[in-house]
């Protein structure tokens, strides 16, 4: 069996996995480890498909994580995890993707007195925008995960940006987009702006993760106070077994 070798040294290692075990426990899924006493938490999890596409490994060098990550996803069943590049023998690789992962350095945090705050009522809306736009996953009960802010033009809702993982002592700004047609005015900037003094405000420093080919938002994020701290995978596996699970 291959997989990356050691454990995460530092909580943004495996986001993922400490925000499913810290602030966003309430939403983690857990399989039921055969025989286990109930202090025996599975060493896999994953948020609930419509709110996010990620599960997550305690140790993606262990055996007994894969093991958990097999009965919660089921056989042939699939998952979205960060930072494994070899799955262990059996799993299949779906898909790739190389990220970035920015932490905030020197970013000037400010309210943004134009942004609402965006709730379920605003999903549809999201969902639209998020479809036109194409920053990343987002699904029906995203908007749970932490505070969302948008901003409004005669109505219609033209940028937006929010709260995802919450490992302990960070927060991922996520979902940061404008319409095509109001782009340019920096309104992505100030609602990374506003997104982070919310986060700053509990104590917590923002982070964030796009694509390693999106150069142009990397530069932006750059320039406003973020700084590069590590550049990790996305990985999509498929359990071994002929059983397809209707995971997204």
């Amino acid at each position: 069996m291959t997989t990356n070798a050691g454990p995460a040294t530092h909580v943004l290692d495996n986001p993922a996995w400490a925000s499913l075990s810290g602030a966003h426990a309430a939403f983690a899924e857990r399989a039921v480890r055969p025989g286990a006493g109930p202090s025996s938490l599975s060493r896999a999890a994953r948020y609930p498909s419509d709110v996010s596409p990620f599960a997550a490994l305690a140790d993606p060098a262990d055996p007994d994580a894969w093991a958990d990550l097999r009965r919660l996803v089921g056989d042939g069943g699939t998952a979205a995890l960060a930072g494994v590049l070899t799955p262990p023998d059996g799993w299949e690789t779906v898909g790739t993707v190389t990220g970035v992962q920015l932490v905030d350095t020197s970013l000037r945090a400010e309210p943004a007195p134009e942004a609402v705050r965006l709730g379920p009522g605003d999903v549809p809306e999201i969902l639209g925008l998020i479809e036109l736009t194409k920053p990343g996953p987002f699904l029906p009960r995203t908007v749970e995960l932490g505070t969302y802010l948008g901003i409004r033009h005669r109505g219609r809702l033209i940028a937006m940006a929010g709260e995802r993982l919450r490992p302990p002592g960070w927060t991922e700004i996520s979902a940061v987009c404008t319409h095509p047609d109001h782009q340019g005015r920096g309104l992505a900037t100030r609602l990374v702006r506003a997104v982070a003094a919310g986060i700053r405000e509990r104590g917590d420093v923002p982070f964030l993760h796009t694509a390693a080919s999106n150069t142009t938002a990397i530069r932006l994020y750059e320039s406003i106070g973020f700084t590069l701290r590590r550049r990790p995978s996305f990985t999509a596996v498929r359990a071994p077994g002929n059983t397809a699970a209707n995971f997204s």
